[in-house]
């Protein structure tokens, strides 16, 4: 995610860069065919073009929209996440007396988690932070985010028999481990149901063949000077494409998606702390990007 607005609208240029080329590009080409070897096709009315430009702006908000809510729904899931974990960590200490290896559990649910969602290999963190034997039973597991969560519930069961935890506590315990299994499966449904492809596909193409066309209804009265008008209008089409597009997919590891490491760091560095262990330093900004 873009932190750093300076950086980020440096970035933001870089990455429409090459559409803005291809863009002006294809207007002097436009161009140069209109005034150097003009064809009867070529005089085409604007008021067509501005009518379907109109209803394209209106479709591309619609799938903005849409995108824009998958978008923060993932956030404020991992919002609930943070919330969660935090607080089992201080009623796992406050309730049942404290217990480091359910606490480091949660830790590395929380990055078993982002592996699952982003599709990368936790393991080194998920093992480091498990105990030998609780790490040898999930290694087989295919959710391992939800296996972890599964031997915390059992881990907390067994030191509410051991300890003789009144039944209440336990079930407020119980009761996190379960919005944390719902958030997870909140996240889940996100990354296993993408947007539908009216949303997702017939926009981009929309978008490009509005473009190629766009200075055929512009040249007659600008001139010369259409690349430059064109291409604007072009570029603002395709600027609200890409809004859309990047804000789509929200655990691709891009600038624009959830900064899950970021939050499971920040994550790790609470509930580490919280049991008086050594805890990693907070994830800095790479070029104005939270990861």
């Amino acid at each position: 995610m873009i932190a750093d607005r300076r950086t980020g609208v440096w970035r933001l240029f870089l990455e429409s860069l090459r559409p803005l080329v291809a863009l002006f590009a294809w207007d002097v080409v436009v161009v140069l065919a209109f005034q150097l070897a003009h064809q009867p096709w070529m005089d085409q009315p604007a008021l067509p073009y501005s009518l379907i430009g109109s209803a394209l702006v209106l479709f591309l908000n619609v799938r903005n929209n849409a995108a824009y809510n998958r978008w923060w729904e993932a956030r404020t899931l991992w919002g609930s996440v943070v919330n969660n974990t935090r607080s089992f960590s201080r009623q796992v200490a406050s309730l049942l007396g404290g217990s480091p290896e359910l606490t480091r559990a949660m830790v590395a649910y929380v990055h078993a988690l982002r592996g699952g969602l982003r599709g990368a290999p936790t393991t080194e963190d998920t093992n480091r932070l498990l105990t030998p034997e609780m790490a040898a039973r999930i290694a087989e597991r295919r959710n391992k985010a939800n296996a972890v969560l599964y031997e915390i519930g059992i881990g907390v069961a067994d030191i509410v028999n051991a300890r003789h935890v009144h039944p209440a506590a336990h079930s407020e315990i119980d009761r996190i481990l379960s919005d944390l299994a719902n958030g997870q499966g909140g996240l889940e449904r996100i990354r296993n149901t993408p947007l539908a492809i009216q949303f997702s596909v017939l926009p981009r193409l929309l978008v490009r063949i509005f473009c190629i066309v766009l200075p055929l209804s512009m040249v007659q009265e600008l001139g010369w000077i259409t690349p430059f008008g064109s291409t604007l209008v072009g570029f603002l089409f395709v600027a609200l494409d890409k809004i859309g597009a990047d804000l789509e997919e929200p655990f691709v590891d891009t600038p624009h998606a959830i900064p899950m490491r970021t939050i499971t760091r920040n994550i790790e560095i609470d509930l580490l702390q919280s049991i008086g262990e050594p805890a990693p330093e907070p994830l800095p900004l790479i070029k104005g990007v939270m990861r």
